[in-house]
């Protein structure tokens, strides 16, 4: 049953528009949905700037039964189903400084266009010159009755910089066309709940719906009514504590300064990462997208992470020799960081049953970390960070395992095995000399080759004809 058919059965229930986003994803309500219910396959990537500490990220063991290091040890419980994958690299060339290229061609996988934004001692460029592959699986998904959503896709951010630029955005609809995350919890409620207004309006939406739900109760299997009343409290739980950080100014996420050498970040942005993550998980485990992007500040960021009593910026950290013991230990905090939010999101999905089906929303989500660097300061766009959880039944993937790949793999190489593992059965992604040797074959124990196979010459090759 596609969307528009979901909403005319949830119209003749009596649902309201304002009530139909906290039902319109559950599989089992009444018969007339439940021949909707089936596998859904998802993918949710998230970023994290300025490189890794990679003596402390990659285990020294490849294949299975590796043993996680430092950076990692945050997801050491899901260890059974992450691959990590060694030797990935951005080889997307042309304008714009690494950072630049790093961050804009980090999903695209195509160069940035000509422009006039100057980056290091770089020439200057613009934006990404092609779509983003979170956008690519949008309107593939959208294509079809059977796997479009409300949303398509959505953009969550994290303490993002006021600023528009090549190096604040990773997803784009197509060529010079960025697409900008929305870090402010208050506004994804209103885009996923249709509360448009200040933020007093936000605090009374489960009230205004309410009742309209109790009205179908009757409707609704165990398992939907389960996940609807987690849908309500998560909503009225955000949305409480957004009416108190209205109240309270020391909480208030800060708007950044414009100046990227001063981008201050305090201590609220964890609680902010967890509002964000609980939103995400919300919005897919309700059906409304089955795509999302997570992204955690900006490539050259500066953010004080005051809350690790970090108070240096940390694009400035990542730029300190590998002989500053007490930078590098800051920066290994900062990515365990990262990874510790990587695994709330991480749990949030294994701890929720998938929506009319066995298992939980994990077996059918991939979550992707990815960095715009392989490390900070020599801005290598080689043996970038790539770690996949999760999506076994989404994509047929063997986990658990730590690949080394041919050096200076290709990262498109990757987008096209993803796309195609979710049914998107195209054979270039982005630059096509980088998907001449096909997509990654992560469902076998052997990695493929760096670059595709050369043809055999002829034996006797017929003699040139001359004038």
């Amino acid at each position: 049953m596609n969307s528009l058919n979901r909403r005319h059965f949830l119209r003749q229930l009596g649902v309201s528009a304002t009530a139909a986003p906290f039902l319109s994803g559950l599989p089992g309500i009444g018969s007339a949905l439940a021949a909707d219910a089936g596998q859904r396959k998802r993918l949710i990537i998230m970023f994290s700037p300025n490189g890794t500490i990679p003596g402390e990220f990659w285990p020294d063991q490849t294949g299975i039964g590796y043993q996680t290091k430092r950076i990692l040890k945050p997801l050491d419980a899901y260890r059974d189903r992450m691959t990590l994958l060694n030797g990935i690299s951005n080889r997307i060339g042309g304008d714009g400084d690494r950072h630049m290229r790093g961050m804009s061609c980090l999903l695209t996988g195509t160069e940035l266009l000509p422009g006039n934004i100057q980056g290091g001692s770089d020439t200057p460029a613009g934006w990404a010159g092609g779509i983003s592959i979170d956008q690519e699986l949008k309107n593939f998904f959208q294509s079809n009755a059977a796997t479009e959503t409300r949303f398509g896709s959505l953009e969550f951010g994290v303490a993002i910089p006021n600023r528009a630029d090549p190096w604040t955005r990773m997803s784009y609809t197509g060529p010079n066309e960025p697409v900008a995350p929305i870090d402010d919890p208050g506004r994804i409620i209103e885009k996923l709940y249709g509360k448009m207004g200040d933020k007093e309006s936000l605090v009374s939406v489960v009230d205004d719906v309410r009742e309209d739900l109790k009205r179908i109760a009757g409707n609704l299997g165990a398992d939907d009514r389960a996940l609807l009343d987690q849908h309500l409290g998560l909503v009225a739980d955000l949305e409480q504590e957004l009416a108190r950080q209205e109240s309270d100014e020391k909480l208030v996420h800060p708007m950044p300064e414009i100046d990227p050498t001063i981008e201050l970040v305090n201590e609220n942005t964890p609680r902010i990462s967890r509002m964000q993550i609980d939103l995400l998980v919300n919005s897919l485990a309700n059906d409304m997208s089955r795509i999302a992007t997570l992204q955690y500040m900006r490539s050259v960021g500066q953010a004080r992470m005051n809350w690790l009593g970090v108070d240096e910026g940390h694009h400035g950290l990542s730029h300190e020799p590998d002989n500053n013991a007490n930078a590098t230990e800051k920066l290994i905090q900062i990515n365990e960081w990262f990874a510790g939010e990587l695994a709330y999101l991480v749990e949030r999905l294994d701890n929720t049953p998938e929506p009319g089906a066995d298992g939980s929303m994990l077996d059918n989500t991939l979550v992707v970390w990815l960095n715009e660097l392989g490390k900070g300061n020599n801005h290598t766009l080689e043996n970038i960070p790539f770690v996949l959880i999760g999506g076994e039944k989404a994509t047929g993937f063997n986990m658990g395992r730590h690949l080394q790949m041919p050096k200076n793999t290709p990262h498109n190489r990757l987008w096209l095995s993803i796309a195609q593992s979710m049914g998107h059965d195209i054979g270039v992604f982005g630059n096509a000399k980088y998907c001449e040797a096909g997509p990654l074959d992560l469902v076998n124990d052997m990695p493929p080759p760096a670059v595709a196979p050369k043809k055999p010459k002829a034996k006797n090759p017929k003699p040139k004809q001359t004038a």
